[in-house]
């Protein structure tokens, strides 16, 4: 029977016979196994060649892999002292019974170039090594963009199989195929493999149990491009509308400069629109940064209007400062923001009630005299 014994070999012919192997190949149908109680070990491994693309907003991955898989086909057997020494040989995979592997995230089609062959060793073992690009689903953080680290699964497991048909364990240990993805991941692209870890686990549904391996990619992504085109012109924009403060309010139209950069930070906001990424589950903290920047920028044209209307108001007639308001600004506010007042200026003070009749002081002691006239050049004028 065929089931029992080995594919036979012929003089002067390199190994199994094409009789012997078309009768395996009528096989195809069915589990390679002479006992249909005992479970076919698959061994997986695979290998991230490539980061092709994240989306955000549709909450996609997509990677190429080299994947390989190995099973044990009990009817491809023979003796290789019996078929001139030929321990391996290569046979379509479409004449072969192959386990249905998928990933379970897999959200597209396939379109990555199909191997049609297999390996197969004397003692029966297939190797199958094939590519796969694959767009998957994956839970995206994006709340640190772009210093944003992305962990996503892959879950390997048989579709129709149960754990007594299929059984599916790692071909490598998960050190050594992350360390074999850091080796041939392309260096150029926008994300860097960090590591990949697994575990094997038995996912129940009703009354049928499958063998599963459960595969966490971690990857992080290089920050350089955004900081380059986002965080650096956008700190560049805040500092000048900082320094504009130092602008004399009489000479310049601070006003005008102001709104002409936060003219400049709008049109900045939209051109790097494409850039930031779009969710529904939360805002970049990247995004509330450039808000921050944005009401900065409104409230500081606010408080150059409000210093305007009150330098042309100061300009007509002069009033009495209240006693709350130089006290809170020309103290406590000067003390905060390390202000030093000039030698020849005396520093605020509470005014006395016996010292507020004085014919030396018309205008009050809230009424502070500008730097150019000190007191030493009353008596002079005075004399004039």
């Amino acid at each position: 029977s065929l089931c029992y014994s080995k594919l036979s070999c012929e003089e002067g012919h390199s190994g199994p016979t094409h009789e012997s192997m078309q009768a395996v190949f009528d096989l195809q149908p069915f589990r390679p196994v002479v006992n249909l109680s005992n479970p076919t070990i698959t061994n997986i491994s695979f290998t991230l060649y490539a980061v092709l693309g994240v989306n955000e907003k549709t909450q996609i991955l997509t990677t190429f892999l080299w994947l390989r898989l190995y099973w044990h086909h009990e009817f491809l057997i023979w003796d290789p002292d019996e078929c001139d020494g030929v321990i391996r040989i290569s046979l379509p995979v479409r004449q072969l019974w192959s386990p249905d592997i998928i990933v379970y995230e897999f959200v597209d089609d396939d379109v990555s170039q199909a191997c049609p062959y297999v390996y197969v060793n004397h003692t029966g073992h297939i190797r199958w090594d094939r590519m796969l690009r694959l767009v998957s689903a994956c839970n995206l953080e994006i709340f640190s963009f772009p210093f944003d680290v992305q962990n996503c699964t892959f879950t390997f497991g048989s579709y129709m199989h149960t754990i007594r048909d299929v059984r599916v364990s790692p071909a490598l240990t998960f050190k050594e195929m992350s360390e074999n993805s850091k080796r041939y991941l392309e260096a150029s692209g926008e994300w860097e493999l960090v590591d990949i870890l697994g575990e094997t686990s038995i996912l129940q549904f009703g009354i049928d149990e499958w063998d599963i391996i459960t595969f966490w990619v971690v990857i992080k992504r290089r920050p350089v491009l955004y900081v380059v085109n986002l965080l650096i012109p956008s700190s560049f924009l805040m500092l000048i509308d900082i320094l504009s403060f130092y602008l004399p309010p009489h000479s310049v139209d601070r006003a005008s400069f102001k709104m002409t950069l936060i003219l400049g930070y709008t049109v900045f906001l939209l051109i790097m629109n494409d850039l930031l990424p779009s969710t529904a589950n939360g805002t970049p903290i990247i995004g509330i940064y450039f808000s921050v920047c944005l009401a900065l920028m409104v409230i500081s044209l606010l408080e150059t209007v409000i210093i305007t209307n009150v330098l042309h108001h100061s300009t007509m007639k002069y009033q009495e400062i209240p006693n709350w308001v130089r006290v809170v600004v020309l103290k406590y506010i000067a003390s905060l923001i390390c202000y030093r007042w000039p030698e020849d200026v005396p520093p605020p003070s509470i005014p006395q009630k016996d010292k507020s009749d004085s014919p030396n002081d018309s205008s009050g002691p809230w009424i502070i005299q500008p730097a150019s006239q000190t007191p030493a050049q009353h008596p002079t004028s005075n004399g004039g």
